[in-house]
């Protein structure tokens, strides 16, 4: 997943003109649900990978996620609707668990599942060519 969500930072680079110029308000991406829920599952991920057992990760969901924000260069209002949908994402998996359960472990595959193909569709979908 770290491959497709650099690749969806790349994308998101590429997709508009206007980004280079800076961040401004006004129309959201046309991608912008899906990298609010790409967000929340990072978020999700962060949580729930060390609660079982994969601290070797470390902060590295965290880290994807500021990948996003470095490469997207989100006005602050849009920043701080991703950085909400990233807590989000950790504080409902945090508010059910507490260890790691065999329903933990389906989340986490999910999350992993669901995060990947959001971020291939982004690829393709906005990847600029």
């Amino acid at each position: 997943m770290r491959i497709l969500v650099l690749l969806t930072a790349g994308a998101l680079a590429l997709s508009s003109p206007a980004r280079a110029a800076g961040p401004t308000e006004g129309a959201p991406p046309p991608y912008d649900s899906d990298l609010m829920r790409l967000a929340e599952i990072l978020g999700a991920l962060h949580y729930l990978r060390p609660l079982c057992g994969v601290a070797a990760e470390g902060q590295r969901w965290r880290t994807e996620m500021q990948a996003l924000i470095d490469t997207e260069q989100p006005s602050e209002t849009r920043r701080m609707k991703i950085i909400s949908s990233f807590n989000r994402g950790y504080s409902s998996y945090a508010e059910v668990y507490r260890a790691c359960t065999p329903a933990a472990r389906v989340a986490v595959e999910r999350q992993l599942d669901e995060g990947s193909r959001l971020a291939h569709d982004i690829v393709v979908r906005y990847g600029g060519n």
